[in-house]
């Protein structure tokens, strides 16, 4: 029986970790959305019209090693305002969350645009200064050469971007739950995003 979980949330705020872990909590299916703005990115900065990328996606352009640098976030971003692009994908991902056993989606538009009908919406947040550290480490722990300064401004932008773009703003679905992970850790994000969840899902 179909079950859709959306969850949103801006950059770094613990979204994609949080699907994963209630993904396999409730024996669902996972889409990180994210990782489709990425793989277009990723083929538009290797000279492919946009919309052409999105239309020729393929299952497999989503496991590139190359889809995480800071250069595929900000292209992903960019891609992502462009209303081919997001129309291209938007068959995709409703197709994925209405799948037979249970589904989980998160993005940045799956609660208000992608799948307003979810019978679970969260909305996952934490303050920018919170978010830019995570970021931050989580780059130089990957061994990429940036700064806080670069970081912080990056964020900055991407959230500026990704809440005042016309098509599929970043924001919360007037129906969903808001967690906020700024001074939660990893452990105690997903359990509290299970015990948001668990009452819907019954």
């Amino acid at each position: 029986m179909p079950f859709t979980i959306a969850i949103d949330g801006p950059a770094a705020a613990g979204k994609g970790t949080i699907s994963k872990a209630v993904a396999a909590h409730f024996g669902f299916a996972h889409l990180d959305t994210g990782l489709l703005y990425r793989a277009v990115g990723r083929r538009v900065l290797d000279g492919a019209p946009p919309v052409d990328a999105a239309r020729s996606l393929r299952p497999e352009d989503l496991e590139a090693d190359s889809l995480r640098t800071p250069e595929v976030a900000r292209a992903a971003s960019r891609v992502a305002a462009l209303a081919g692009v997001r129309a291209a994908l938007l068959g995709f991902q409703r197709t994925f969350a209405r799948r037979e056993g249970g589904a989980v989606l998160d993005g940045r538009d799956i609660g208000t645009v992608i799948c307003p009908e979810a019978e679970a919406k969260l909305f996952v947040t934490a303050r920018p200064e919170v978010r830019a550290d995570r970021r931050y480490l989580e780059l130089k722990g990957k061994g990429l050469e940036v700064t806080r300064e670069q970081v912080i401004a990056d964020m900055r932008e991407r959230d500026a971007r990704d809440a005042g773009r016309s098509q599929s703003p970043l924001r919360p679905a007037p129906d969903a739950m808001v967690l906020d992970t700024s001074g939660l850790d990893l452990g105690q994000a997903v359990v509290e995003a299970i015990r948001l969840i668990g009452p819907v899902r019954g």
